[in-house]
């Protein structure tokens, strides 16, 4: 559910048991994710995780770092997110995105390995010419970001952030086929 040149690709770590039994991206009535990006602006209607294939209609792709389902990212092994790495590499290359976001903190330092710049927010780093920004991990068991209104904020940010870059023509570091 990419679509050509994404304004917007948002990575995940890894399906967990909800969205790996339901076969959709961030299931369950009580993950905040959909009313995020609706609340935030990134979509103009609230969409159900059922139809997580209409992020496509404006301009916003989604995928995981890793494909297995799991009950917790921690179970993932070492060789699993090295290859997930490579992949998710070949698939923005591909891609070609404005904005690569990674959801959660945890996910952008398995990405990236140690860094300077911990939290949310906008990156250092470029993937293949897309700028990188962080939002906290929606799960209500994120502790550092308690409630919807703490993690909001990141997600407005986030669409500032990507519209801050198409207003100036697409992907500002972008230097075209071949980069």
């Amino acid at each position: 559910m990419v679509p050509r040149r994404p304004r917007l690709l948002l990575v995940g770590i890894n399906p967990g048991r909800n969205s790996g039994t339901v076969g959709h991206h961030f299931a369950g009535n009580g993950n905040p994710f959909w009313r995020l990006l609706h609340a935030s602006g990134l979509t103009p209607v609230l969409l159900p995780y059922e139809e997580d294939q209409r992020l496509a209609e404006f301009g916003i792709g989604l995928t995981n770092l890793c494909p297995r389902t799991t009950r917790t990212a921690a179970e993932l092994t070492r060789a699993e997110i090295a290859t997930g790495r490579q992949v998710l590499s070949e698939k923005i290359a591909r891609w070609r995105p404005g904005v690569v976001a990674f959801v959660g903190v945890t996910l952008y330092a398995l990405y990236f390995g140690r860094t300077s710049t911990p939290g949310p927010g906008p990156k250092p780093e470029t993937i293949a010419g897309a700028r990188v920004y962080v939002v906290p991990n929606p799960s209500g068991l994120n502790a550092s970001f308690p409630g919807f209104a703490h993690k909001l904020v990141w997600f407005e940010r986030l669409r500032g952030f990507v519209e801050t870059g198409w207003l100036l023509g697409g992907n500002p570091l972008s230097k075209g086929p071949g980069e």
